[in-house]
Parts: structure tokens; sequence; C-alpha cells
């Protein structure tokens, strides 16, 4: 990975600790970097909150603006009859909410394609460990050409 800067590497080493449970070791090696600067960026980047803090997916955050849409749409319902239909500031949350939904669905950046393949690896692994590592390789060229 000589040819990424130093902010790609850590970027990458970072989608790395978060994503695959990989040793700082081995982060270190697919990165292109010294075991104790992946623990440097660890530390200042506090990656180990981050970690912990990942624990809401996409469907979730999905789930909990369908929730708050849902939420919206109940207050309206229980206004007396003539007054059902949401107020200006309800309209346009609804729509922050929509737009926030739709954007969820639709983008595909690196953490997924990265948490994608990571579950594939897993299963792979425990069909065929060779296959997983000429696969573990082709994803790592993949991912690098994509920083």
């Amino acid at each position: 990975m000589a040819d990424l800067t130093n902010a790609q590497k850590k970027e990458y080493a970072g989608l790395l600790y978060l994503r695959e449970n990989l040793t700082q070791q081995e982060i270190a090696e697919k990165v292109g970097v010294s075991r104790r600067t992946v623990g440097t960026w660890i530390t200042t980047g506090k990656w180990e909150e981050m970690k912990a803090g990942l624990t809401m997916t996409r469907e979730q955050q999905i789930m909990n603006l369908q929730r708050q849409i849902a939420e919206i749409n109940r207050v309206i319902a229980q206004r007396p009859t003539g007054e059902r239909f949401a107020s200006a500031t309800e309209s346009k949350t609804i729509a922050q909410l929509s737009a926030a939904i739709d954007k969820l669905e639709k983008d595909a950046g690196l953490k997924d394609l990265i948490s994608s393949a990571t579950r594939f690896l897993v299963w792979l692994r425990s069909i065929d460990t060779g296959k997983a590592k000429e696969f573990g390789v082709l994803w790592d060229n993949f991912i690098r050409s994509t920083l």
C-alpha cells in the first residue's frame, strides 16, 4: 500500500479495526505500517470507543427513523376530526426523516462493503480456508483501488 497517503492508510486501518476483528499486527501488515503506528492510531483516534459504539446497524437506524415517522403520524391521528393533518414543522420533519431513510437504503459506502466482505470471509473460512485467503487478497486489492 505504498501508493496510499498516510491519511488513507489510517482510514483503511480504522475500517479494518472496526469491522474485521483483526489483531494490530494483521492490520499493520495489510495497511503497510508498523504495529506501533496502528496502536498509536487506535489510541489517538479513540477507535476502541468507536468500536463499542458500532452497535447500531443500518437496518436499526432505518427502523428508528421509521418509528419516529410512525410516532408523528400517531400524534396526528389522535387529533380531532378536521385537524388530522401535519403542521409545517411536522411535514418538514417527516420529509427529513424520509430523506434520511432513503439515503440509508441507497448508500452503500465503503464501510458497508467491508462489513459484507467480512461476513462473507467468516463464512468462507468455515468452508475453505484457502479460498478465504485468496478472496481476502483480492478484496484488499479492491478496497485499495477504491481509496
